[in-house]
């Protein structure tokens, strides 16, 4: 009876088809507001959902230079990561559901969508597909760095725990570490996503599209799929991570709804006022800039733990 509670949960709530109808919306508000910032009217409410149906039936091509098995799987990787992770997330903040380092998990869970972008622009056999694999490693290998060292930092905060229940109960953006920790981490979501500035892998106007180049119909809807997912979860994640997680009882529904809003807007406006950067930039970026600033604020979190000053 548990299994069968946990494979509902995985596949219709807090799982799949909440995370991918939910995820879709957040896409057509992406869209609606770069549109408003353009000057454009934008699509309307369920042009989303219009463009993945219509992709479901298009035809599949498969290049013949390619591995067909990795090109047809990897997208299938990305979204079973991506909804696993939305469905740890939701249980760990509605129900309680928890396991010992949950966290862990999750955060390697997360970086399964990338992989399988760069395992199908590789598995294309197509150059151009590769050459945005390529970038997607080396962005991959950019902003894992920063990124879990401020995950060091909340862990640290927590008490040392690695269960996200627990660090759901903390809010450590009410401190100097907290708050750094949390601009580098949503900085490096933005990364994860594959939006402007950091879109070098995808590159539209010069690899066009980069490793989803020779993806068309179910395939290529289930990877614009993922990244709907993605900008659904990922804000979920900073939520439960950085700002004490999410309780839908009362004025927690709204507290709950603007605190995603809030993070949605800023991705959407980091996404509209930056233009794209280099590979080269992009590691320089997170490297020497986000890095060093990670760990100042790993060091503010072991003084504020050592000298007992909380709003360090």
């Amino acid at each position: 009876m548990e299994i069968a509670w946990y494979i509902l949960a995985f596949i219709v709530f807090p799982g799949f088809l909440f995370t991918s109808t939910v995820g879709l919306l957040s896409s057509w508000v992406d869209r609606k507001v770069t549109a408003r910032v353009q000057w454009r009217v934008g699509p309307p409410l369920l042009q989303p959902f219009y463009d993945f149906v219509k992709l479901l039936g298009k035809e599949t091509l498969v290049p013949a230079s390619g591995a067909r098995g990795l090109f047809l799987a990897a997208p299938i990787f990305g979204l079973a990561a991506v909804t696993l992770v939305s469905t740890i997330l939701w249980l760990a903040n509605l129900a309680g559901v928890s396991f010992v380092g949950d966290l862990i998990v999750v955060v390697y869970l997360l970086v399964v969508p990338s992989l399988a972008i760069m395992i199908g622009g590789m598995a294309s056999g197509n150059p151009l597909a590769s050459t945005g694999a390529s970038r997607e490693m080396k962005l991959i290998l950019s902003y894992e760095l920063p990124f879990l060292i401020c995950l060091a930092t909340v862990i640290l905060k927590s008490n040392l725990s690695i269960s996200l229940v627990a660090i759901a109960g903390k809010h450590v953006f009410d401190s100097i570490s907290g708050v750094l920790a949390g601009v580098v981490a949503l900085l490096c979501i933005q990364a994860k996503l594959g939006f402007t500035p950091f879109d070098v892998a995808e590159a539209e106007t010069e690899i066009m599209s980069g490793p989803y180049i020779e993806y068309s119909g179910v395939s290529l809807g289930v990877f614009k799929l993922t990244q709907a997912m993605m900008l659904f979860t990922l804000p979920v994640f900073l939520i439960t991570v950085f700002l004490g997680g999410i309780h839908l009882v009362g004025w927690g529904i709204l507290w709950a709804i603007l605190k995603y809003a809030a993070i949605l807007v800023l991705i959407i406006v980091i996404k509209n006022t930056n233009p794209r950067i280099r590979i080269d930039q992009a590691v320089k970026f997170f490297w020497f800039y986000l890095t060093p600033i990670a760990i100042a604020a790993f060091v503010l979190a072991v003084l504020g733990r050592t000298f007992k000053i909380p709003w360090l």
